[in-house]
C-alpha cells in the first residue's frame, strides 16, 4: 500500500502544499478524503497540535468520512481535565511513545482509555495515534510546538492491514511537513495580532516593516484613562493592581474589539484604538460601532464593579474621549525596536478631550460630528480650550439615564450609565 502510486500522489501533493501556504483544516480533510480514495479505510480522523495563543492552548481538526471537518480550539486551563489524563494522546506525550495503537473488536481487541469505548459505541474497529515530533525535545516543554498527534481509526472488520499501516505513516511524515508550514503561520498570525492588533499585524505580515512604513486614513479614535491610577499604584499590592488593570481593559479594549475596532497600543493605564473608515459615506457605520463599544464598555463596568464590590476590591473608574478626522496609521519608532500605532493632530486632540472629562465630570465626551450622527443620544457641554489646540471646540457628554449615583467607601461613585446630569455627591 505505501508504495501505491495513488499514495505517492498524495505524498507529492503535500510536498506542494509545504511550499503554499495551507489552511490546515482544508489540508487535513483533503488528505483524509484522498487517502480513503486510495483504499485505506478511514472512517475517523483527529490532528491535534498545541498552539501559542492568549486564549487556546491547543487546536484540533476532526474529521468524519462523509461530514464537515470541525476545528475545536482548547481554551488554558490552570489545572487539567480527568479526560486528558486519561486520553491516549496524554499518554503518549507523557511516555514519549510515538505510536499506539489499539484493536477494538477481534481476537486481539484492547480497550484500556475511556474514548476507546466511545469509538466502539460509533461503530470503530481500530485505533492508531502516530505522532511526529518537530524536534526531539519537544514533549518537555509544554509551550513549545511538539509536532503533530493524528489519531486514524477504522470501521473496517480487522481494522487496518499492515500496509495500510505503513501508508499512514508514510503521508503523516509528508503531512506534518506542510502542517508545520501551516502551524508556524498561524501562530505567527495569532502573535502579530495579540501585541500589535488585527489590521497593523496584517500589515506587518504583508511587509510593511520598515520605519515609516504606512499611510493616512480615517478613523474615529478612541482613548480611554484609568482614573486615580497613580494613588492606585502607590498604594494597592502589586498583584491586586495588575488584577484591577486587567478588569478595566476587559471593560474598555473588550468592547473596542468586539465592535470592530482596533486596538493599537496600552499607554500605561490609557488605552489607544481607532475605527477605521475608507469615506465620508463608511463614517456613520464606524462612528456608532465606536460609540456602541463605549456603551458597553461603561456597562461592563457596572457589571465588574458589582463583582469587585463582594469581594472589597477597589472599583475601577475611567473616562473615555472619541474624536474623528485622519491619522497617520503605520510604524514609528527607531529601526531596532518599532511599534504601530497612529500619530496625528486628531490623536493630540482625543487626549486632551479625555482629560477634560475629569473637569466637566463626565465619563465621556466626543466631538460634534460623532454627537451629530446620533441625534439626541449626546448633549452639549459648551466649547472649550484643548493644549495645542488654537481654536475652542464644543465637546458632548452622553444624555444620562436618571439614576442616583451613590458614593462608597473611599468615595468613587458607585457606576451608573455612561452620562451624568450632575456631580457625584460627596460626603
Amino acid at each position: 500500500m505505501a508504495d501505491n502510486p495513488l499514495i505517492s500522489e498524495i505524498g507529492e501533493w503535500l510536498i506542494s502544499q509545504a511550499l503554499a501556504e495551507p489552511d490546515i483544516v482544508e489540508m487535513f480533510a483533503t488528505v483524509c478524503e484522498k487517502l480513503y480514495a486510495a483504499g485505506v479505510p478511514l472512517a475517523r480522523a483527529r490532528l491535534t497540535w498545541p498552539t501559542l495563543h492568549p486564549l487556546f492552548q491547543a487546536e484540533t481538526v476532526l474529521w468524519y468520512r462523509g461530514q464537515e471537518p470541525e476545528l475545536e480550539q482548547f481554551r488554558h486551563q490552570s489545572e487539567r481535565s480527568d479526560a486528558w489524563f486519561q486520553s491516549p494522546m496524554y499518554y503518549m506525550l507523557e511516555h514519549k511513545v510515538e505510536m499506539l495503537r489499539r484493536h477494538l473488536d477481534g481476537p486481539n481487541k484492547l480497550v484500556d482509555f475511556q474514548l476507546l469505548e466511545e469509538l466502539i459505541d460509533k461503530g470503530l474497529t481500530d485505533y492508531l495515534t502516530i505522532r511526529t515530533a518537530f524536534d526531539s525535545a519537544d514533549a518537555e516543554n509544554e509551550n513549545k510546538v511538539y509536532g503533530l498527534l493524528v489519531a486514524w481509526s477504522s470501521d473496517r472488520p480487522g481494522g487496518f492491514s499492515d500496509d495500510d499501516i505503513a501508508a499512514l505513516k508514510k503521508i503523516q511524515r509528508r503531512m506534518a511537513v506542510a502542517g508545520k508550514t501551516a502551524i508556524q503561520s498561524r501562530i505567527a498570525g495569532n502573535i502579530v495580532e495579540t501585541y500589535l492588533g488585527r489590521q497593523a499585524g496584517r500589515q506587518v505580515l504583508n511587509g510593511a516593516i520598515k520605519r515609516g512604513d504606512g499611510q493616512e486614513t480615517q478613523a474615529v479614535v478612541w482613548l480611554s484613562d484609568l482614573r486615580d491610577s497613580t494613588a492606585m499604584a502607590d498604594t494597592m499590592a502589586p498583584d491586586d493592581y495588575f488584577d484591577l488593570l486587567n478588569d478595566y481593559y476587559e471593560c474598555t479594549a473588550g468592547p473596542a474589539i468586539k465592535n470592530g475596532g482596533e486596538v493599537l497600543d496600552f499607554i500605561g493605564d490609557a488605552v489607544l484604538a481607532i475605527f477605521p473608515y475608507q469615506s465620508e459615506e463608511e463614517f456613520p457605520e464606524a462612528s456608532k460601532a465606536a460609540t456602541k463599544a463605549l456603551r458597553e464598555a461603561f456597562e461592563m463596568r457596572v457589571e465588574v464593579n458589582t463583582e469587585r464590590e463582594k469581594t472589597n476590591r477597589v472599583p475601577i473608574r475611567f473616562g473615555v474621549g472619541l474624536n474623528t478626522g485622519t491619522v497617520m496609521f503605520g510604524n514609528i519608532g527607531v529601526a531596532e525596536r518599532l511599534t504601530f500605532s497612529v500619530i496625528g493632530p486628531t490623536v493630540n486632540e482625543v487626549s486632551r478631550i479625555e482629560t477634560l472629562t475629569k473637569a466637566v465630570e463626565a465619563h465621556a465626551l466626543v466631538t460634534r460630528k460623532i454627537a451629530d450622527n446620533e441625534p439626541g443620544a449626546w448633549k452639549s457641554t459648551g466649547n472649550h480650550r484643548l493644549v495645542g489646540v488654537s481654536q475652542e471646540i464644543e465637546l458632548f457628554a452622553p444624555v444620562s439615564k436618571k439614576t442616583t449615583l451613590t458614593v462608597d467607601a473611599i468615595g468613587s461613585e458607585k457606576e451608573s450609565p455612561v452620562g451624568e446630569e450632575a456631580p457625584p455627591v460627596r460626603h
